[in-house]
């Protein structure tokens, strides 16, 4: 035994360290320091491999996931608004500006009430722990005692958490019962973020940081652009944002600067490394450079997509040029907290973009061709993709990663997943978890090596 082990799980992993496959850790032994951080992965090949389950098993430090149960990574989710949780499900056939002004905008204005704040946060980070999310990038509402508020939710169920206080100031754009009083005190706002986020890194192992959290260009004045750009560049901080969702913001962002959105964001600092740009189904590959160039990447939500993108993210072409890429569920914009729904989506939405959907059109006419991906290829954007783009060690079972690990049970009566022996390889087995489980699969959820979650 290392000395430096404090924890052992003894199971069958799966996970994407590689783009397009999977590997499958069958009866391996992943051997966990006190930082909660991969030391080994001893394969059941490893003539060790018995001798040290023995041993870890003698010293009270093994965990066995048990026949029929199989671990995944947790997963990385790139674009969740907390403060619309409450509006889930809620008005997603109306049009984006009457499900913004009659729906959105009075509900994060409740957030000003720290204890409303208190507990949605609270609920939202357990739910969505439960669901197999380890690490998610969060728009908080435009209060900043209620982004505190939602930084301290994931530091206390011990989630790893990105918080960004909303940026929302120019009075043309925003109600005036909802947004900040002005470009100075936005900035300000969010440089005491950074400030009180960044003091509570002692008491959060899985980590947490601030996020600089412009909604969107629509939503901003030229003045705060640039004040949170050069608040970027001072704390080398995380950036969120939207971009060139759909047809409106792109037309809205290209009259006002006779260019298009990504490039505003470049030149006001913040499309830069490890931005994270929700949506972007409208990059052309031109800006697909500029993105893989400068290091950002972007939150593939393909529910919310759906709804009011317009169009559908071209994620392989995008992957060819560089670009980062992870899964986000845009929380309420997506109705589901689960990742496992996005990862369906996600290779639906690529195949009906490769095939396109108008009947009535000439059958060479009707799809971009060549744009599927596959349901493998989507476990790697809501994992290591995910973590890619954040540049954190998460994401996969490898060495040196923090282990998160989601831990799914095939064997619950009304959610069986064993397919009956039927179509029982390994990759059979994976697909039928990623298409097929429910929240009652996942049993139990590490973070950074701690069980938060225990079903």
């Amino acid at each position: 035994m290392a000395a430096d082990v404090r924890q052992a799980f003894l199971g069958s992993f799966f996970h994407t360290p590689t783009y397009g496959s999977f590997e499958y850790l069958e009866d391996a032994l992943v051997e966990v320091d006190a930082g909660g951080v991969i030391v080994r992965v001893v394969r059941a090949s490893d003539p060790r491999h018995d001798e040290l389950a023995r041993a870890y098993r003698k010293s009270g430090i093994l965990v066995e996931l048990g026949p029929g149960r199989y671990g995944l990574p947790g997963f990385v989710d790139l674009h969740v608004h907390a403060c619309q949780w409450p509006q889930a499900g809620i008005a997603l056939d109306e049009p984006l500006d009457r499900w913004l002004l009659e729906r959105t905008f009075p509900l994060e204005s409740k957030f000003a009430d720290v204890e409303f704040a208190h507990t949605v946060y609270r609920d939202l980070v357990r739910q969505l722990l439960a669901r197999g999310t380890t690490t998610v990038v969060y728009f908080g509402s435009a209060h900043l005692a209620a982004s505190i508020e939602l930084a301290r939710a994931c530091v206390d169920a011990g989630q790893r958490g990105l918080v960004g206080k909303t940026v929302m100031d120019d009075p043309a754009a925003n109600p005036d019962y909802y947004r900040d009083a002005s470009p100075k005190k936005a900035v300000e706002e969010t440089a005491q973020l950074i400030r009180e986020v960044e003091a509570m890194r002692p008491d959060a192992p899985q980590g947490v940081w601030p996020v600089i959290t412009p909604r969107f260009i629509p939503s901003c004045t030229d003045v705060v652009l640039r004040g949170l750009g050069n608040l970027a560049a001072e704390h080398d901080a995380y950036v969120q944002s939207h971009c060139n969702e759909g047809q409106w913001e792109h037309d809205t962002v290209l009259a006002r600067f006779g260019k298009e959105d990504p490039y505003a964001l470049r030149d006001f600092g913040l499309l830069r490394e490890h931005s994270i740009m929700a949506h972007c189904t409208f990059l052309t590959p031109d800006e697909g450079e500029l993105f893989a160039q400068v290091g950002a990447g972007i939150a593939h939500c393909p529910i919310s997509n759906a709804y009011f993108a317009s169009s559908v993210l071209p994620v392989k072409r995008l992957r060819e040029q560089g670009v980062h890429i992870g899964l986000g569920t845009d929380i309420s914009g997506g109705f589901s907290p689960n990742m496992y729904d996005n990862i369906r989506q996600a290779v639906m939405a690529s195949r009906m973009l490769e095939t396109g959907v108008d009947a009535q059109r000439p059958e060479a006419e009707r799809g971009s061709g060549d744009a599927r991906i596959s349901v493998v290829e989507a476990l790697y954007l809501a994992t290591a993709g995910g973590a890619e783009a954040l540049g954190l060690p998460v994401g996969t079972f490898e060495p040196g990663r923090a282990f998160d690990l989601q831990v799914i049970d095939t064997r619950l009566p009304y959610a069986d997943l064993t397919g009956f022996g039927v179509f029982d390889a390994p990759e059979d087995r994976l697909t039928r978890i990623l298409y097929l489980s429910t929240p009652e699969n996942i049993r139990q959820v590490y973070v950074q090596g701690r069980r938060v979650i225990e079903k």
